[in-house]
């Protein structure tokens, strides 16, 4: 018999809420900065863009890219899934298929350039975890 589902179970993405949490920040950032007027950022001192500009070699894309590689295959593979299911290629449901390709996708290697060459990477991978009820913003850090 199926154990029933009660409201303390988390769904298991395969990769921590937190390590998705580091890539949108980081994600996000970077966005910021391609897109950023530097007057604008000077207005917002607490943007994720303004920091980066206090020091820019904290976070590139470069920083992004080594961190993805360097997590585990299973972990990139989420990744990668949770970016196409919030760009709407999966839902939630088809979560095991978008694994599985993600998995035959990531025997290419190259998963943080990749995944850093997605517009709008930030954004993806939170609606992705939204999918499934999660919310990245309620992860602190």
């Amino acid at each position: 018999m199926a154990r029933p589902t009660d409201d303390d179970d988390e769904v298991d993405l395969g990769i921590s809420l937190e390590t998705v949490a580091t890539v949108v920040d980081h994600a996000r950032a970077l966005q910021g900065l391609e897109e950023g007027d530097p007057e604008t950022l000077e207005e917002d001192d607490d943007s994720e863009a303004a920091l980066l500009q206090e020091d820019p070699d904290d976070l590139t894309e470069e920083t992004l890219i080594a961190f993805i590689d360097g997590l585990n295959q299973d972990e990139q593979a989420a990744l990668i899934a949770l970016a196409w299911t919030g760009r709407g290629d999966y839902t939630a449901d088809e979560w095991d298929e978008a694994i599985r390709l993600a998995l035959e996708r990531n025997e290419a290697s190259g998963t943080g350039t990749y995944l850093v060459g997605m517009d709008m990477l930030g954004d993806m991978l939170a609606e992705g975890v939204a999918a499934f009820g999660l919310s990245i913003e309620d992860i602190e850090r």
